[in-house]
């Protein structure tokens, strides 16, 4: 009887250790392709964006390859140029953020609660569409449309009291212009973002606010914006860190301004004059650093807050 059972028990264990032994094989050629896909990215990684990193890093505490300390830094934070273009940028992101978060998610809903199928699918890819186009041709494409000659919508303009594009992108109205342009280029790929977090949302969850009697407006509030909290806190980071970049925008409206938008107008543009134009890297890495710490301490604040990371 024992032997028996021994016996019996043999093929058991050799059947287990030949299952195990595949199972193995499978999770070592899984491990081989996930490091064959992610080979290609972590060397782009490397090679444009660590590297470089470092080199800038290496470049804005030195001078003429001498260790400087902060004299970069100083010598930027001192220049007339500086402080206008953090304004610019600063202002500029509070009005883009703003209403990125508020518009993004209302539209979201809003479409989310149509209740046809074809109709919220035509309007999300209605939404889509802009953001097909790349940054320099949306600005091209918004040169009409700032220009009351030539715009289409230039009763609007009229109406606002612009008769010329010069007076459209005077400095203090050029955050909000700059705003308009981020909004039509970025936000509908982030509806669709949000549409898609909203259809996640346990169905029963939604009936019994309603079977309480909660109206449109009380769901979304109570319910759905705080279900939204990580993806809205994803989209500000993203948003955030595209937006301390502004460079091409200002960049091309002050070349149609003729001089009216400054060539310093942003950061990415200051610091661009200190590399190409005053062959000053080091003052020009200065700047990009400053960028760089800005942006990362200001998304590990969303991260925390926004509870990207936490487990549902």
């Amino acid at each position: 009887m024992t032997s028996a059972t021994h016996s019996a028990a043999r093929p058991t264990r050799g059947g287990q250790q030949a299952f195990s032994g595949k199972a193995s094989s499978v999770e070592r050629a899984q491990g081989r392709i996930g490091l064959a896909f992610v080979s290609l990215y972590t060397l782009l990684l490397l090679v444009f964006g660590i590297l470089p990193t470092l080199y800038a890093i290496f470049l804005a505490f030195t001078k003429k390859g001498a260790f400087a300390g902060f004299d970069n830094f100083a010598k930027v934070f001192k220049d007339f140029r500086f402080l206008p273009a953090v304004e610019h940028v600063g202002l500029y992101l509070l009005v883009w953020l703003v209403s990125l978060v508020v518009l993004v998610v209302v539209l979201a809903i809003v479409i989310h609660s149509l209740g046809t199928k074809w109709l919220s699918t035509s309007v999300r890819f209605l939404y889509y569409i802009p953001g097909a186009l790349a940054g320099a041709s949306s600005v091209m494409l918004w040169l009409f449309v700032l220009d009351p000659n030539v715009s289409p919508v230039s009763f609007l303009l009229h109406g606002l009291g612009f008769n010329s594009f010069v007076e459209t992108v005077q400095a203090d109205r050029l955050p909000f212009t700059l705003a308009v342009i981020a909004f039509w280029t970025g936000a509908g790929g982030w509806i669709v973002v949000m549409y898609g977090a909203l259809n996640n949302i346990n169905g029963e969850v939604i009936e019994a606010a309603r079977v309480d009697g909660a109206g449109p407006i009380r769901t979304a509030w109570f319910i759905q914006i705080p279900l939204l909290r990580k993806w809205i806190a994803y989209m500000v980071i993203l948003s955030f860190a595209g937006g301390t970049q502004l460079f091409v925008e200002p960049r091309v409206l002050a070349q149609a301004s003729r001089g009216v938008v400054p060539q310093d107008y942003s950061l990415n543009q200051l610091a661009f004059l200190y590399a190409f134009k005053q062959s000053d890297f080091n003052g020009s890495a200065a700047i990009s650093l400053v960028l760089l710490v800005v942006a990362l301490a200001l998304s590990v604040f969303f991260v925390f807050r926004g509870g990207l990371f936490e487990r549902a």
